[in-house]
C-alpha cells in the first residue's frame, strides 16, 4: 500500500497516513477492525512456519485469501484462528480489480461448515466487487479448532471442562 517505500509500512486507513505496519495493525485492533490478507500462489511457502501464522495472528488478522496455500501453513493459520479462504480458479486480487484497500465482508461461513463463502469486497469510491472463495478448513479437526478460535483455546476450553468435571 505504500509504493516505492521498502520495509514493513503500510498506509492506515481511511485517513492514509502512512505508518509501520505494526503500529497500522495496533490501531486497526484499538477501533475493532479485523483485517484480511491478499494473497497470491503458494502463500507461506519457505516460511517459519508456525511464526508466519502467529504473527498475522497477534496483529489482527482475521482471515487470508490466497490463490493457494503452502499445505502446512495453511493448517497453522486454523491452528492461529486465522480463515484460509481461497479465490477461485483463475480468479485472483489483480483479476478482481482488489488492492488492498476495500472493506471485505464474508458472508455464509456457517460456523466453519462452508465449503465455499460469499465475499464482498467494497472500495472507498466505487462499485462493490462480488466474488465466491473456497473456505480452506479440510479437516473435522480443523473445524474445531477453528471454531475454538485455534489450538490454544481449543486445549483450554478441554483442560477447563475436564477440571470443572472432576
Amino acid at each position: 500500500l505504500v509504493p516505492g517505500v521498502e520495509g514493513g509500512y503500510t498506509r492506515h486507513l481511511p485517513d492514509g497516513e502512512q505508518m509501520p505496519i505494526y503500529d497500522a495493525a495496533m490501531k486497526y485492533r484499538e477501533a475493532g477492525v479485523g483485517l484480511i490478507i491478499l494473497a497470491g500462489k503458494e502463500y507461506g511457502t519457505g516460511s517459519s512456519r508456525d511464526w508466519a501464522a502467529k504473527g498475522p495472528s497477534l496483529q489482527g488478522v482475521r482471515a487470508v485469501i490466497a490463490e493457494s496455500f503452502e499445505r502446512i501453513h495453511r493448517s497453522n493459520l486454523i491452528g492461529m484462528g486465522v480463515l484460509p479462504l481461497q479465490f477461485k480458479d483463475g480468479d485472483s486480487a489483480a483479476s478482481l480489480g482488489l488492492d488492498g484497500t476495500e472493506v471485505f465482508a464474508i458472508e455464509g461461513l456457517d460456523d466453519g461448515n462452508a465449503k465455499e463463502v460469499a465475499v464482498t469486497a467494497t472500495p472507498a469510491d466505487g462499485d462493490p466487487v462480488r466474488f465466491t472463495a473456497r473456505v480452506r478448513i479440510d479437516t473435522p479437526k480443523e473445524r474445531e479448532y477453528y471454531r475454538n478460535g485455534g489450538i490454544l483455546h481449543f486445549v483450554l476450553r478441554q483442560l477447563a471442562s475436564a477440571e470443572q468435571a472432576a
